[in-house]
């Protein structure tokens, strides 16, 4: 038997004469899942609250991989994680103030304390409050797979191939889809021999990360040594990726694939417009969910979901497609890799789905989870289109005019909040056409400036 990752013993606390947990002995072994069962009032709480060190014992010991939790508590500590029911996010803090304070409570000062919450931003770019608590999703789920092996999604192993950009192409190109070429930022030799062989411009990111959020468009020699200068100064240490220019627009393979690695749900929506161009020229956000799925990215998406082994997820697969001739990546009209997601689409876009195939991907989606399958009917298809005006522009049309001109086809108007503006806009529209022309139109119509 290994050694135990936790063991306690004669756990004691008392207040007064009541004794909230009284001689509780525990040992869990290191890879085992154990629930904590009981009624109201049998200690439960008070015994986690000891055993993470947020609560002193009256009596007894709590050992975790081999370390007393009173007696040597940052050692300890660093072998658990504790998520109450109540997160212990502080929301009157901005995220930097939250991450100074944690850093500051497990020992971090000057320097070292800026240079890995600098670190933290490289890899979450802008953070939320959702990122603060969501972001290791990915890796926790694989390493419980790991630990259980649970061969129906991915493992630890996996992980590289499906998070880093540069290492996703290989099985693009394994499906037999064309991929940009690419270079690990390092230097400005290292990345002007790239230039040298791709040509002005190529765009710069993160090579780990989602969203728009760090990307750049870099077409000069002193756009490149303004990048390097700002990488070296900001992101020291996060990996980047450089690529040569598509000119394309984004169309995505948005899927529900079962255990077996089918697909029992597809669509999938396009972007015209560069979302880096929107969030780096402040302009305004449209995209939409397409009435039927191309064949050519269907194909695609089937092809890449097989090449990345992916089962028993929804997805979110991104592809360009070219809008002119291009020698290195072929004729307009191709389909060519982005990059994958083993994740749904982000923003309104699931709700989007639903509006454009009277359905709930939703459900289809925990019964797949919970059923392998579903019996969720899909409807009538519409195309969904979003629309988001960014605030100070000169638009023709008020809100009260578009709203009474397309009130039949609504389907969700809001404010977007400030946190989510950048990509998405500041007043969005959200609404479903029969044909392509009538879409089309309601976008004119929407972003017409005087």
């Amino acid at each position: 038997m290994s050694e135990p990752i936790l063991v306690t013993r004669g756990l004691t606390k008392k207040y007064g004469a009541y004794a909230a947990a009284e001689d509780v002995e525990l040992r869990l072994e290191k890879g085992q899942i154990y629930g904590f069962l009981g009624p109201n009032g049998a200690g439960k709480s008070t015994t986690m609250n000891i055993m993470t060190g947020c609560l002193s014992a009256t009596e007894g010991t709590v050992r975790i991989d081999g370390y007393d939790i009173f007696d040597s508590p940052n050692e300890a500590k660093r072998s658990i994680g504790y998520l109450p029911e109540q997160p212990p996010l502080y929301l009157n803090e901005s995220p930097l103030e939250y991450l100074r304070f944690v850093g500051e409570a497990k020992g971090l000062r000057g320097a070292e304390l800026e240079r890995q919450i600098s670190a933290l931003y490289a890899e979450q770019n802008k953070l939320r409050t959702q990122r603060l608590s969501l972001a290791p999703w990915l890796e926790l789920d694989a390493a419980l797979r790991t630990d259980f092996n649970i061969n129906t999604g991915f493992h630890l192993e996996d992980m590289p191939r499906i998070k880093y950009k540069s290492k996703m192409k290989a099985y693009y190109q394994k499906a037999g889809i064309t991929t940009a070429r690419y270079h690990l930022v390092d230097n400005y030799d290292g990345c002007r021999k790239f230039i040298d062989e791709v040509g002005y411009p190529v765009v710069v990111k993160p090579d780990n990360g989602v969203g728009a959020s760090d990307t750049y468009k870099l077409s000069t020699d002193q756009e490149l040594k303004d990048f390097l200068a700002y990488k070296s100064a900001v992101h020291p240490f996060a990996p980047y990726i450089m690529e040569e220019f598509v000119r394309a627009e984004v169309n995505s393979y948005d899927a529900i694939i079962d255990a077996h690695g089918n697909p029992i749900f597809e669509a999938g929506n396009v972007t015209p417009m560069s979302i880096m161009d929107i969030v780096n020229n402040n302009d305004n956000s449209i995209y939409y969910i397409v009435k039927d799925l191309p064949d050519d990215t269907r194909a695609a998406g089937r092809a890449a979901v097989k090449s990345f082994g992916v089962k028993s997820r929804f997805i979110h697969f991104e592809f360009f497609r070219m809008t002119e001739d291009q020698p290195s990546m072929g004729e307009k009209g191709k389909i060519v890799a982005l990059e994958v997601n083993m994740r749904p689409c982000g923003g309104f876009t699931p709700d989007m789905i639903n509006f454009s195939r009277s359905t709930n991907v939703y459900k289809i989606w925990a019964d797949m989870v919970a059923f392998g399958g579903t019996d969720m009917p899909v409807g009538e298809h519409f195309y969904c289109a979003y629309a988001g005006r960014r605030d100070g522009k000169p638009f023709l049309y008020s809100h009260e005019q578009i709203m009474q001109k397309y009130q039949q086809n609504m389907r969700m108007v809001d404010r977007i909040p400030d946190a989510l503006a950048d990509a998405m806009g500041n007043q969005m529209y959200v609404a479903t056409f029969s044909t392509e022309e009538e879409m089309n139109q309601f976008y004119q119509d929407v972003l017409a400036c005087n």
